[in-house]
């Protein structure tokens, strides 16, 4: 840990940098950001939740938060399984985070082959364990636990594929994350784990109310604490996106927000790179930062560029022994719906305390990039068309909304656009082999641009296949080859005369 001299050194360099602009302090500078083309083409990333949580593997990766609060499952099972909470706390799962089989080198293929084109660690989750060498705590995977600098291996693993490496940071919440530790005999209270267990400030009470949360302000010397937390991150390891988690919010971060974006774009401007941050709910100006849904979408097109976070489990973002997961073609239906709303997929998985990811995670990472390497030429680089597409299923919009809706069929079509070319995604393959396009009617929605004047040719994507088409006052009326089956969305191509 640096002593607190180095602490106001380390603050005062920050403040340096951010005096040295090109961006304040300030929303209306911060807004004047420009959001990276890189970051716009990509599309499809790779989240991963992995950390200590992944140990006792049960619950969800909120297991530190909820192992603390009596009458919990939680609760109930760690005192069965591993003894009472003043005896075997959440730190005496450090040493059992060994990650022998961690190969950053071969995850960084996986997500290669599933055609990610950006990749996110967790830096640091609600538990307050970072997975990076911090000069901030001796808390940290390169001093305990897998004794490795996680973020570091995978950041090169992940440049050296030529992917983009960006970080999340979720210590904001780390405020409160293990309160309730201080309402009975728990280690928690104990003076010599404070480093670790932090705060650990109030009660946001039985019903964990949202309000609660939000009125229990951290005061000044966590907020700087996060500050050069985050400003760590930024310099040890140049992410290109910043993702935070919705905590960020509260009222009393927003001057260290400010400080903190001034302090990434300035730097990021001396590196002569592309950088963006991610926020939740209204934590950020719209055109100072990059909008994130989690585990939701929206349901039309927004203006500005956004992102979905979502995960291949249904039930936790890390590893847990019982996983829900969803289906390689729903995931790949949710990506291009997102992409036609000028949006982005960050797609997460949770590795095994060993640092093995699950086969079922491999297997649906690996049927993604099938079907992007046969039809990415329709989500790589696109940008949205006069409308998102068409259909009878209903997407909800917002956070938590992204297992609600039915499951999508032939009639659901999406629409991206590149390079004069429009594309046409059936959100699943049509039955009878014949595919109608309404929105290529008569009265199409475009009088100029991508989609006016004739059609030329009709192509599948997957194989390059051209395919039999009529116009009609209908819509654009498209023949698949006998036979022509998938569980997939399919992609064709149309090109104008």
């Amino acid at each position: 840990m640096i002593d607190e001299t180095s602490r106001r050194e380390r603050l005062a360099q920050i403040e340096a940098v951010i005096a040295q602009g090109p961006f304040q302090a300030s929303w209306d500078s911060l807004s004047e950001a420009v959001i990276p083309t890189w970051y716009q083409d990509a599309k499809f990333g790779i989240f991963i939740h992995w950390g200590v949580y992944c140990v006792p593997a049960f619950g969800n990766e909120w297991y530190p938060r909820n192992m603390y609060r009596e009458g919990s499952p939680e609760f109930d099972h760690h005192v069965k399984t591993w003894g009472p909470q003043h005896q075997f706390g959440y730190k005496d799962f450090i040493p059992m985070f060994t990650a022998e089989q961690f190969d950053a080198g071969a995850w960084a293929n996986l997500f290669r082959e599933a055609g990610a084109r950006f990749v996110m660690p967790v830096a640091e989750h609600h538990d307050g364990f970072p997975m990076y060498d911090s000069t901030l705590s001796d808390w940290n995977a390169a001093k305990m636990g897998p004794k490795r600098d996680i973020v570091g291996a995978l950041r090169d693993a992940v440049e050296a594929r030529d992917m983009v490496f960006t970080a999340s940071s979720h210590r904001a919440e780390h405020w409160w994350f293990m309160g309730e530790g201080r309402t009975f005999d728990s280690d928690v209270n104990d003076p010599a784990y404070a480093d670790f267990y932090g705060p650990a400030h109030g009660n946001p009470g039985p019903e964990h109310h949202w309000d609660n949360y939000l009125a229990n302000p951290p005061d000044a010397a966590y907020l700087e604490d996060w500050l050069l937390r985050t400003c760590e991150i930024i310099d040890s390891y140049r992410p290109k996106v910043l993702w935070f988690d919705w905590w960020i919010m509260n009222l009393a971060f927003k001057p260290y927000l400010k400080r903190m974006a001034a302090y990434y774009y300035n730097r990021a401007a001396e590196w002569g790179v592309g950088v963006a941050i991610n926020y939740k709910y209204d934590a950020f100006p719209v055109q100072a930062a990059v909008f994130d849904v989690e585990r939701g979408q929206l349901s039309g097109i927004r203006s500005l560029f956004w992102q979905t976070d979502t995960a291949v489990q249904k039930n936790s973002w890390g590893y847990t022994e019982n996983q829900d997961y969803k289906t390689a073609p729903d995931i790949v239906g949710d990506l291009v719906d997102i992409v036609s709303k000028n949006g982005a997929l960050l797609l997460n998985i949770g590795p095994k305390k060993d640092g093995t990811i699950p086969e079922p995670e491999q297997a649906i990472l690996r049927d993604i990039g099938t079907w992007l390497s046969k039809n990415g030429e329709a989500i790589y680089g696109t940008r949205s068309w006069t409308i998102y597409g068409e259909g009878p299923t209903k997407v909800s919009e917002g956070a938590f909304t992204d297992t609600n809706r039915a499951a999508f069929t032939a009639q659901d079509i999406r629409f991206t656009a590149k390079d004069g070319a429009l594309y046409a995604i059936f959100l699943r393959c049509p039955e009878d082999g014949r595919g109608r396009i309404t929105s290529l009617g008569a009265k199409r929605p475009v009088t100029a641009g991508v989609g006016s004047g004739h059609i030329r040719s009709v192509t599948r994507l997957d194989g390059k296949v051209e395919l039999a088409f009529e116009e009609t006052a209908e819509g654009l009326e498209i023949r698949f080859p006998e036979g022509y089956r998938t569980e997939f969305a399919v992609a064709v191509r149309i090109d104008f005369q």
